[in-house]
């Protein structure tokens, strides 16, 4: 049997939580933490609330350029959805146009759309690249993602020091090994920064 909680306020859900977690929602130090936990959900999880298409908007431009478009380092938060523990990394895009190109603040914003949902990993790198290759429609797409996960360094096996990797490949990225391992070279490799 399942309780319809649906008119219940969120607020008290977490006051709730907080009770049966051996704790006083009413105490001073917490009086206001069912509040500020509705305000950081509904933050940490607005990519449902927005789509790709949106984000992107009209920011595609007829350009010819035919070689690869890379933003890298991409910083990038997200809540695993086994445990709602934070995953956080970052996250490298690349494509090639096929007759158009994209703004380039729209790849960090459409990062951003799957990011803000209760994700897994491998799922994110694969809704991103999807998304650039539907709405783009470039020759190929890339996107690489390293990540720490909350859910692995501060319990269960609490290894500190590991690193998840995934990536996602369409098209060009996926059949022409050069291609790919240009891409790779790339995103893996640490670089200068522009100032000093």
């Amino acid at each position: 049997m399942s309780l319809d909680l649906s008119s219940v306020p969120y607020t008290d859900l977490v006051a709730e939580m907080i009770r049966r977690l051996g704790d006083d929602p009413e105490r001073e130090g917490m009086a206001k933490t069912p509040e500020r936990v509705e305000k950081a959900m509904r933050f940490l999880t607005h990519g449902y609330r927005s789509s790709p298409e949106e984000v992107i908007g009209d920011a595609l431009f007829a350009e010819q350029h035919h070689n690869m478009v890379l933003v890298k380092d991409i910083e990038m938060y997200s809540l695993c959805e086994h445990h709602l523990l934070p995953f956080f990394g970052k996250v490298h895009v690349a494509y090639i146009p096929n007759g158009q190109i994209m703004g380039l603040s729209k790849t960090a914003r459409l990062v951003e759309v799957f990011s803000r949902r209760f994700q897994v990993q491998e799922r994110l790198t694969e809704q991103i690249a999807q998304a650039l290759w539907d709405i783009v429609s470039p020759q190929g797409v890339g996107v690489i993602i390293e990540a720490h996960h909350l859910c692995m360094m501060m319990r269960g096996v609490e290894k500190q020091n590991s690193v998840t990797i995934t990536s996602a490949m369409r098209g060009a990225f996926l059949e022409d090994p050069a291609t790919r391992d240009e891409f790779l070279r790339l995103s893996m490799a640490s670089h200068r920064p522009l100032s000093r």
